[in-house]
């Protein structure tokens, strides 16, 4: 029977793997996933343990992302349970030589599952919403070039465009509000894992 416990592990399971992620904190980061769990996100596409090791080599490249994270929210069934919490992704990228942030806003989805008592992640998506990039001094602009632009996706463009600058290949066909369809079979898929009906 799932408890305010199971609750309040679940949430720090998800706090814990952010948190790891933007200290670099990488052993603690890998500990949060079971060893067959997936990720699929903008930049990567793998389990969970693999993700950590990307993350590491991003770091190393540059992008040192940090997570503005919102509440938790937690639903259970049994020793499955589904995460998720609103979040903004602050990058630094260079355009022209000048700095700017790209903040890209989006719902952080979790699948979680207690095995042998103690919870892990299953899985880990995101709905994108949209972004922005933000000069770090106001006033400075940058030529970013429009036809690439255009053929990114209109709700994660400047996450995509911030990647590629980084050499890395962007998943155009992600969850994302610009196309609701997705959003809600996402929502179906992780509801449907835990046995747990969609909130209407």
């Amino acid at each position: 029977m799932p408890t305010s416990n199971d609750i309040t592990a679940i949430t720090q399971l998800v706090v814990r793997e952010r948190e790891s992620r933007d200290l670099g904190f990488w052993n603690r980061m890998r500990e949060c996933f079971h060893p067959d769990s997936k990720v699929n996100i903008s930049w990567f596409q793998g389990n969970g343990h693999d993700f950590v090791l990307g993350s590491k080599d991003m770091a190393a490249r540059g992008m040192l992302a940090k997570h503005r994270l919102g509440p938790v929210l937690v639903s259970l069934n049994g020793d499955r349970g589904i995460a998720s919490v609103s979040g903004i992704i602050d990058i630094p990228t260079v355009i022209d030589g000048k700095e700017f942030t790209l903040s890209a806003h989006c719902l952080m989805l979790y699948r979680t599952e207690k095995r042998a008592d103690v919870w892990r992640l299953c899985s880990f998506e995101c709905i994108y919403r949209r972004d922005e990039l933000v000069p770090c001094l106001l006033g400075q602009t940058a030529d970013l070039p429009v036809a690439l632009l255009e053929q990114f996706r209109p709700s994660y463009r400047n996450l995509s465009y911030s990647l590629h600058l980084k050499g890395y290949a962007v998943n155009s066909e992600l969850p994302g509000e610009d196309r609701p369809e997705t959003a809600l079979t996402i929502l179906q898929q992780h509801f449907s894992w835990a046995g747990l009906p969609v909130p209407d």
